[in-house]
């Protein structure tokens, strides 16, 4: 049996969701409580492996709770169940140690499948979380590589240029890089463009100069 605790400010939410529980098939409610301080003073006497944690409670939010149930009890894990669905509600819980995250719209397959992930070490969320996680990826990812790179570059051109310096030719680029020659003449197309140069001397010595 999976041993789980809930926890949620809101009471007619709380006892909904020990009912909710109740009904999956290996699953064991053994505590809830209102608060992060209630949740932490009952685990110190309570057996969990999973908590169901609600984020906005008085006394001591789920972020917090969750971060000081990570740093005593390392082996329960933490499922968020919550009504926001932000980038810095999403952030937090994670960095504070949740394995899991859902919103409260989430049906009962759902959350079972949630609470038995999280008791076997692994993550899951909610589609629109998995969603916001994959964009802020991205986003992150076009933003470093824009700035690793001088004059708008991208990491496919920066690294035909710095072949070209190398003295490689086109045919032989397009070998090392395994694309075709009419791509390879792109990319040399719109770099040139970009650092504003005319011949393969000038982008060789632009290449240098930048480190490329």
């Amino acid at each position: 049996m999976i041993r789980v605790v809930v926890v949620d400010d809101q009471q007619v939410m709380r006892e909904g969701l020990v009912a909710l529980l109740g009904l999956i098939d290996g699953v064991d409610v053994v505590g809830s409580a209102g608060d992060g301080r209630q949740a932490l003073d009952l685990l110190r006497g309570t057996a969990a492996d999973v908590v169901l944690m609600d984020l906005r409670m008085p006394v001591l939010d789920g972020v917090a709770t969750t971060r000081l149930l990570k740093r005593d009890h390392p082996e329960v894990a933490v499922v968020v169940l919550t009504t926001y669905a932000d980038d810095a509600s999403i952030a937090d819980a994670l960095r504070a140690g949740a394995r899991g995250y859902l919103t409260k719209d989430a049906g009962r397959a759902e959350i079972g499948a949630a609470v038995r992930s999280a008791a076997n070490g692994q993550a899951i969320f909610a589609a629109e979380v998995s969603d916001r996680l994959v964009a802020a990826l991205e986003a992150r990812t076009v933003t470093r590589a824009k700035s690793e790179f001088p004059d708008g570059l991208t990491a496919r051109e920066a690294e035909v240029l710095g072949l070209i310096t190398r003295g490689l030719s086109n045919p032989e680029i397009a070998a090392e890089l395994y694309i075709g020659e009419a791509t390879v003449k792109s990319h040399i197309n719109h770099a040139f463009a970009k650092i504003g140069v005319r011949n393969r001397a000038e982008a060789v010595r632009y290449a240098l100069e930048k480190g490329l």
